[in-house]
């Protein structure tokens, strides 16, 4: 069997996207939304993991910027492999644990990203209403990661494993 020199090797190799978002819920496990201005369904405050970054610092650097928090991440709940669905390429998707929140908290933050035009409280049901399907049931998954203790392995949004 010929090998490929290195370089051809790793130039060869698969690249995917990835994403990090952050769980920020209520003493009544309401989901902090934000609703975006360049896209129709709302979302959990974080983004697309820039190159040479990782994605614990994203998450940190998103909700800053979204919604002007800055205190530590909790843990990783969740890692989701999404399949590419024509449009976007495959990718991993990651959610941590932003702690707790309460409605004044939610009321008093500073949104000055011209892409966030509010954030809100809102039931599991609501999410479901408002998300993309597969952020929905990755959010159901999350929460039960949150109070279970454990990470959740996902693909598309549909736990496989943890």
């Amino acid at each position: 069997m010929d090998l490929l020199p290195f370089d051809q090797y790793v130039a060869s190799l698969n690249r995917k996207r990835m994403s990090a978002g952050v769980l920020f819920l209520d003493t009544r496990s309401r989901v902090l939304l934000i609703e975006p201005s360049y896209k129709p369904h709302w979302d959990i405050p974080g983004g697309a993991v820039d190159a040479r970054e990782a994605p614990w610092t994203t998450a940190l650097r998103e909700v800053r910027e979204e919604i002007g928090i800055d205190r530590p991440l909790g843990r990783l709940l969740v890692i989701d492999y999404v399949s590419a669905d024509g449009r976007m390429p495959e990718g991993v998707a990651f959610i941590f644990d932003g702690g707790q929140i309460s409605e004044a908290e939610v009321s008093e933050l500073t949104l000055t990203d011209p892409e966030i035009l509010s954030a809100r409280l809102h039931t599991l049901d609501e999410v479901a209403m408002m998300v993309k399907p597969t952020l929905a049931t990755r959010l159901a998954v999350a929460i039960e990661a949150a109070d279970g203790g454990e990470l959740a392995l996902c693909e598309n949004g549909k736990r496989v494993a943890g």
